[in-house]
């Protein structure tokens, strides 16, 4: 009684980050408690901005005298990195090199205009920042070559792991938590790379219309509120400003660079069809194209668009947060430990694949999929996700299941996907045969099984050698675009040009959400029409 989980951890060589000396000033050495949360102190004014479980670590003192504790620190250097599709370079012509930054002798130029003598290397760095996971990369500006990556938690979860719970947060927090707490995290990692950060001159951030916002220091109340517009989408609306983009000096923005070094936000799509969906049209040359292609973006917040140079329509489907573990029991980010894959092959105990091959600690949203559709095949649930029983167990050994509850989560976030799905082909007067190319980006999609994703009705039934799974394509189109000044310009002119469909208002979307959460594929009759 008495110790801080930080001085606890530290008697067991359990290191957590913190650079303030245990003050709770910084609120690094955040950790989410699964166990024991009544064995501790009260939360202390230090951590009065925490929901839930979350705690600091350096101010979350121990009361009882027996009992058992558990915690988990937010991941950071034991992330798997998912990097770009291997078929996504296929997708672009060659790709013009010519960076914001560039050298004459000495003289380091941004915009031709200088801002440095130094002799040493040209960085900058892309961004993603996800709801739950932030990547970055750092790029040789002057060779084009990708130097290193990292990827962390977003530690932003404290506040809810949706963007409307974030949005809500920020507009009740005076202190601007969550993106001083980013910016400390973002740090770490820039001080983690093998360079010296004077030397990183630009950062292009790439991530959903809140994220992005909220990095940049935007109040993202108008976000949370009809007709879910950024400020910057309003005022371009007004005519107040050119571009949806973003630009703001990086020490402005807290973060360790080159003191003028520039951060550039990549431009929004649409209300929440944000900065994260262009820079996958940029990867995979949407501006160019002629077929017809659908890029879906599966997250907390999905991006749906479809279309072609001509012409492109595109929408957020709020499918909250189910599919990557949120709100479901054992739900959990696909980190080590979770459940990505589930066969049934007629033995009552199914055959789970664990990340990191280690004992299972709950299931991520490939392995939910998976396991609906492997439900779905055997006949063990219907098309309305009922199982016939209070659960079905995973792994009896750590008593992993699914209830019949979290299939009903699931059965509304997929009706979510359905629904935008349904209505964004039909105002296209297009149907799934005429889709030449559908690309499925982002970690989740990435690990997706194809038969289990069509078979439940999140994917439309495309011929397999259609679909193409082209992983991290938010971070290869922010690297693109800090390669090259002329393929911003290019994806700022093509994103004015997408229309934006608001799928809540079209007056088909109740009937299309409620078929949408059966689990069958998109385009069957419901059991009604068929009879």
């Amino acid at each position: 009684p008495g110790l801080s989980l930080f001085e606890c951890a530290e008697r067991v060589a359990l290191p957590i980050t913190n650079s303030c000396g245990q003050q709770g000033s910084c609120h690094e050495c955040l950790v989410e408690v699964t166990q024991g949360l009544d064995l501790l102190a009260p939360p202390t004014e230090e951590e009065r901005h925490l929901r839930g479980g979350f705690r600091l670590a350096c101010r979350a003192r121990i009361r009882a005298q027996s009992g058992a504790i558990r915690f988990r620190r937010l991941r950071r250097g034991d992330l798997p990195i998912l990097d770009s599709g291997a078929e996504l370079p296929a997708f672009r012509r060659a790709a013009p090199f010519d960076p914001a930054v560039t050298r004459e002798g000495n003289t380091v130029l941004l915009d031709d205009d200088p801002i440095a003598q130094a002799s040493g290397p040209l960085h900058g760095l892309a961004l993603d920042v996800g709801t739950m996971t932030v990547v970055v990369r750092l790029v040789d500006l002057e060779t084009g070559s990708v130097r290193a990556t990292q990827a962390f938690e977003n530690p932003q979860v404290f506040a809810g792991s949706d963007v409307m719970t974030r949005i809500a947060y920020d507009g009740t927090d005076s202190e601007s938590t969550l993106r001083g707490t980013l910016i400390a995290y973002l740090n770490h990692a820039i001080e983690a790379f093998p360079c010296d950060p004077k030397t990183v001159y630009e950062v292009v951030v790439a991530g959903n219309s809140t994220m992005r916002d909220v990095f940049f220091g935007l109040d993202v109340g108008s976000l949370g509120r009809s007709p879910f517009r950024s400020l910057t989408e309003l005022e371009l609306l007004a005519g107040h400003r050119t571009s949806t983009s973003l630009i703001a000096p990086a020490q402005q923005l807290g973060l360790l660079t080159h003191p003028r070094a520039r951060a550039y936000g990549l431009p929004l799509v649409g209300s929440h069809v944000g900065a994260d969906a262009a820079a996958c049209l940029l990867a995979i040359d949407a501006a160019n194209e002629d077929r017809l292609i659908a890029l879906m973006d599966i997250g907390t917040n999905t991006e749906l668009l479809i279309g072609n140079r001509r012409r492109m329509l595109a929408a957020s489907c709020p499918a909250g947060p189910a599919f990557e573990g949120g709100g479901i029991a054992y739900g959990m980010p696909a980190f080590p430990g979770a459940i990505e894959a589930v066969r049934l092959d007629g033995t009552d105990a199914p055959r789970c694949r664990v990340i990191g091959g280690g004992e299972a600690q709950g299931i991520c949203g490939s392995g939910l999929v998976d396991a609906l559709g492997e439900l779905l095949r055997t006949g063990r649930m219907n098309p309305l996700g009922r199982i016939g029983a209070d659960r079905f167990v995973l792994d009896a050994g750590q008593d992993i299941y699914l209830s019949e509850e979290d299939i009903g989560r699931l059965a509304q976030a997929k009706g979510a996907h359905a629904a935008g799905w349904t209505l964004v082909m039909k105002r296209y007067a297009a149907d799934y045969t005429h889709i030449d190319r559908l690309c499925l980006a982002g970690g989740f999609a990435n690990q997706l099984d194809l038969d289990a994703a069509i078979r439940i009705g999140l994917i439309p039934d495309v011929p397999r050698e259609r679909i193409r799974q082209v992983g991290n394509a938010a971070i290869e189109g922010g690297t693109l675009a800090l390669r090259s000044l002329t393929l911003r310009r290019e994806l700022d002119a093509f994103v004015k040009t997408i229309e934006h469909v608001e799928l809540e208002a079209d007056e088909g979307f109740f009937d299309a959400f409620v078929e949408g959460c059966q689990f069958k594929p998109l385009g069957v009759p419901t059991w009604e029409e068929r009879s």
